[in-house]
């Protein structure tokens, strides 16, 4: 199989400036995955191009890129009006390199699939979601829920692959009940033993391998939606 990989620089605009991303093409890709990064880590993080790797491998595209806050070297991220912007912008670029018809989806580790799904609560377009470690809380802070703004995403697809040693999503009980509040649209998938960066305790693997190892779960829900 063919594959086209393109450097793209994507204008947010709104006064936030540009940001960098990559295009991960193969021939006669039937979906794109927009991939967004966690908070402590970019575009290129050897988890992240695993992950798009391994969705490639599937005869998925995928497009994947930095928040604003990494272009410009800080440290914090950025506050939601201008990483739902990002998506905003960003979405928009993958349909014009998607082919007629072709689904795009919304996914991230972490911040960036938090930002996805706020994104289409507020009326962005996507297939589907794909959290790769929703943080449902603070670490050791389950009443700080982030789950408000998901009664506003309707049938939307959602694909939750969770660790179960997810300091995030601990006590495993809250995600449990969020999903069930959003069935039938959404499925959660855990992964025993995994933390938050989806390592599990004594199975050491390279975090390439890693993301990898997510991709498959993640085509089988893409096109069942699609069927």
């Amino acid at each position: 199989m063919g594959e086209r990989v393109e450097d793209l620089t994507i204008d947010v605009g709104e006064g936030i400036g540009a940001v960098p991303a990559v295009l991960l093409r193969p021939d006669a890709a039937t979906a794109t995955v927009v991939v967004a990064h966690g908070a402590g880590a970019g575009k290129d993080h050897p988890f992240l191009m695993g992950f798009c790797r391994g969705l490639a491998e599937l005869g998925i595209a995928t497009l994947r890129f930095d928040f604003p806050y990494r272009v410009a070297g800080r440290r914090f991220p950025d506050r939601p009006p201008v990483a739902i912007a990002t998506w905003r912008a960003v979405a928009d670029a993958a349909r014009a390199h998607a082919a007629d018809g072709e689904p795009v989806w919304a996914s991230g580790k972490s911040f960036g699939g938090r930002m996805a799904s706020m994104a289409v609560a507020e009326g962005m377009d996507a297939a589907g979601l794909v959290f790769l470690g929703y943080p449902l809380h603070p670490p050791g802070r389950p009443e700080k829920s982030r789950d408000e703004h998901f009664a506003r995403l309707g049938g939307v697809p959602m694909l939750f692959l969770q660790g179960r040693n997810d300091p995030f999503a601990i006590p495993n009980e809250q995600l449990d009940a969020l999903v069930a509040r959003l069935a039938p649209s959404a499925v959660l998938d855990w992964i025993d033993g995994a933390n938050h960066s989806f390592e599990v305790k004594g199975a050491k693997r390279p975090a390439a391998e890693i993301g990898a190892g997510l991709a498959p779960r993640t085509a089988e829900f893409v096109a069942a939606r699609a069927a």
